[in-house]
């Protein structure tokens, strides 16, 4: 897959960040509306098109594949936690501020963009590898990453753990696993609402954009700094070791994918409920989610 294939994926995907920015600016999308839309790709479209990826790849998926892709998702945030630790000093000063880095480095948005973005380059069939690292993703988030927050575990965060993204990442292992085939009107009918994810989290990103104040983003050299190191150095630095395990270049390629995505939301939300400063983080999920359209052809470029 050559470089300017993926970019010109990517600038597909930049463009629905613009229609969202465009709607939002029109008046045509407000706050409430937003927040209604996101709710539903949480909640609905983004666990429908893990299982719909997962209902098309029976018999196509080997269980030798997922049980590979299900440790290097493992591998890849213990490397991101690591990185978290030694790295955020860089980026940041202040003790607690530095904690919403460390958040930053470990917790991608693997679901909300990382979906659309290997459903455009790689197809619906792959997207059932993202919901390995989503739901590792879920179990580190609630453990570590609320933990680092507040000194502790708690029995709340725990239960959290039972959304709709953690059902339909385990529903998609179990129908791969028992190749369980759906009828094909429910197969298409999931296929359907599950499509929606991808334009429709594409917009909500124009939205925060939009709503933003673009100097604080885009006029914040640190943050540069960061998104390149976080969205490329760190990614390239796994490469070899990537390469030692995955022997299969379309594997190989989707997770450089994951390893690439950029600041994911929860960092922000956990930020804000513990009453912390979360500027700099709102402002590097947009930085670095726009600049990932730059970046992940070149981590593919790499990858080839």
């Amino acid at each position: 897959m050559t470089f300017f294939t993926v970019f010109f994926q990517m600038l597909a995907l930049l463009i629905m960040i613009g229609a969202g920015y465009y709607v939002t600016k029109k008046g045509m999308l407000d706050a409430h509306t937003n927040n209604q839309m996101s709710d539903l790709i949480v909640n609905l479209f983004n666990p429908l098109l893990v299982l719909a990826s997962a209902a098309n790849s029976v018999g196509k998926i080997s269980l030798d594949a997922m049980k590979l892709i299900g440790i290097i998702a493992v591998g890849m945030f213990l490397a991101f936690i690591l990185a978290g630790m030694i790295l955020s000093p860089l980026f940041e000063k202040d003790k607690e501020q530095r904690k919403i880095f460390q958040l930053m480095f470990v917790f991608s948005n693997v679901g909300f963009i990382g979906i659309p973005v290997i459903s455009s380059i790689f197809g619906e069939q792959y997207v059932v590898y993202v919901s390995e690292f989503m739901l590792v993703y879920t179990l580190v988030f609630y453990t570590y990453g609320i933990a680092l927050m507040d000194g502790q575990f708690s029995k709340s965060s725990l239960r959290a753990m039972a959304n709709p993204g953690t059902v339909s990442a385990l529903l998609a292992m179990a129908v791969i696993i028992w190749g369980i085939q759906l009828p094909e009107f429910l197969k298409t009918a999931v296929a359907y609402l599950g499509n929606v994810t991808s334009p429709m989290a594409l917009v909500a990103v124009g939205f925060a954009l939009a709503e933003s104040d673009l100097k604080k983003i885009f006029c914040q050299p640190r943050l540069y700094a960061f998104s390149a190191v976080k969205l490329l150095v760190l990614p390239l630095a796994l490469l070899p070791l990537l390469r030692l395990a995955v022997p299969n270049a379309d594997l190989l390629a989707v997770c450089m994918v994951m390893f690439g995505m950029p600041v994911g939301n929860m960092p922000l939300i956990l930020g804000n409920q513990r009453g912390l400063d979360v500027s700099s983080c709102s402002a590097a999920i947009i930085l670095s989610t726009i600049l990932c359209v730059l970046t992940v052809p070149v981590l593919m470029l790499f990858a080839g």
